[in-house]
């Protein structure tokens, strides 16, 4: 198989999807809920939260992308879907291994889950073409692994995840594309 990946196909994906901006805010939203969930309720009930939460981010990105007038919608030979579809598989496979680390070293849960959501982010920039993608994902990359060499508290790990997320989505909006729907192919 051979991924062709075109200017206008991320085009494509920066309109429907607004560069992604609804997507890391949804999931800001869900870190900084697990980090509330972390110091009032517990570790347990907070990793359980981002886990559920994160599985959420998607369809609830969506809805917020339409009620901000864009598709959330790309066509069916936009070789980009192939990419997303196997980065998802291997996020999936990331957070059942985050979860295992969990079970046997519960601190070492969210600075995992800020590695891989992190390296995602760098897929990201190939998908929608921006730049800020690959520093959103080092940025929550060396904020997982200086979490986990510092051995700072889970709570303070899952808030450094939800805060850079947030400060992120703001600047992707800020910044975010506003041309008019790329004519079909």
């Amino acid at each position: 198989m051979k991924l062709l990946i075109t200017e206008a196909q991320q085009h494509e994906m920066c309109h429907a999807y607004y560069d992604g901006a609804p997507g890391v805010l949804v999931s800001g939203l869900v870190w900084l809920t697990a980090t509330l969930v972390c110091s009032l309720v517990g570790l347990h009930q907070a990793v359980w939260t981002l886990l559920v939460g994160g599985a959420l981010i998607y369809p609830i990105s969506v809805i917020v992308t339409k009620m901000m007038g864009r598709s959330a919608k790309i066509s069916k030979t936009n070789a980009l879907n192939q990419l997303v579809i196997a980065s998802t598989i291997w996020l999936i496979l990331c957070c059942a291994m985050s979860y295992g680390l969990f079970l046997l070293r519960p601190a070492l849960f969210f600075p995992a889950m800020m590695v891989t959501i992190g390296s995602r982010y760098l897929v990201f920039a190939s998908v929608y073409g921006k730049s800020i993608f690959w520093i959103l994902g080092a940025s929550l990359i060396l904020a997982g692994t200086l979490s986990l060499f510092v051995a700072i508290t889970p709570a303070i790990s899952v808030g450094l995840g939800g805060l850079i997320e947030m400060v992120f989505a703001s600047f992707i909006f800020s910044k975010a594309t506003t041309s008019p729907r790329p004519a079909e192919e």
